[in-house]
C-alpha cells in the first residue's frame, strides 16, 4: 500500500500518542507496522506503511490513532493489534434535540460517580470512552455488540435497572457462548 493516511488528532491527546520520548508512537508504529508521522501544529498524525504491511493493518492503525485521539489509553488502542477486535463510536448526538438533552444522555452513560459506565465495561468486557458528543467501544464483535445495544437502551431513555438486567443475561450468554466454544475447541485438538 503506498501513500499516506492523514488522521485527525484532538490536539490535547498528541502528548498521549507521542509519550515519553515518543515511546508510545513506536508501539503503536510496531504493533501496526506502520510509521506516524505527526504534525503537532496542524493536529493531524500521518499514517505510512511499509511495503509489507496488509491494507488491513493500515486501516486498524487508523482506527488506533483515532481511538487515542477520542480518549482511550495507548494499552486500549493496541487491542487493536488483534484481528478480533475493533472500534466502534456510536454518535449520541444525533438522539440529542438540543444541548442540554445531549449532556443528559451522556451522563446517563456515564451514572452516577461513573458506575454505570464502569459496571458497562465489567459485564461486557469492553473499553469504553464517553467524549463531548460520542461513546467509543473497543472489544470483539460480541463485546461491542452488547454494550451498543445497551448504550442504545439508555440512550432511548430505559431506567438504568432495565438496561442492567439486559446486561446480566447478556453477560451470561456471553460466557455460556464462550464456554460452548472452548469445549468445541478442546474436542478439536
Amino acid at each position: 500500500m503506498k501513500g499516506r493516511i492523514p488522521v485527525a488528532v484532538r490536539p490535547e491527546r498528541i502528548g498521549v500518542l507521542l509519550g515519553r520520548g515518543g515511546r508510545n508512537k513506536r508501539r503503536l508504529e510496531e504493533a501496526f507496522g506502520v510509521k506516524l508521522e505527526v504534525d503537532e501544529r496542524r493536529a493531524i498524525v500521518y499514517i505510512v506503511p511499509a511495503p509489507e504491511t496488509p491494507a488491513f493493518k493500515v486501516l486498524k492503525a487508523q482506527k488506533a490513532v483515532e481511538a487515542v485521539s477520542l480518549g482511550f489509553s495507548v494499552e486500549d488502542a493496541l487491542k487493536l493489534a488483534d484481528d478480533l477486535v475493533t472500534l466502534e463510536i456510536i454518535d449520541v448526538s444525533e438522539a440529542a434535540r438540543n444541548r442540554g438533552d445531549l449532556a443528559r444522555i451522556m451522563a446517563r452513560i456515564i451514572g452516577s460517580k461513573g458506575r454505570f459506565k464502569r459496571l458497562l465495561e465489567e459485564m461486557t468486557g469492553a473499553s469504553i470512552v464517553v467524549s463531548d458528543k460520542v461513546v467509543g467501544v473497543i472489544g470483539d464483535y460480541e463485546q461491542v455488540r452488547v454494550a451498543h445495544e445497551a448504550i442504545s437502551r439508555i440512550v432511548r431513555g430505559q431506567s438504568h435497572s432495565s438496561v442492567t438486567s439486559f446486561l446480566e443475561n447478556e453477560s451470561r450468554l456471553l460466557k455460556r457462548r464462550r464456554m460452548e466454544l472452548w469445549e468445541k475447541w478442546e474436542a478439536y485438538r
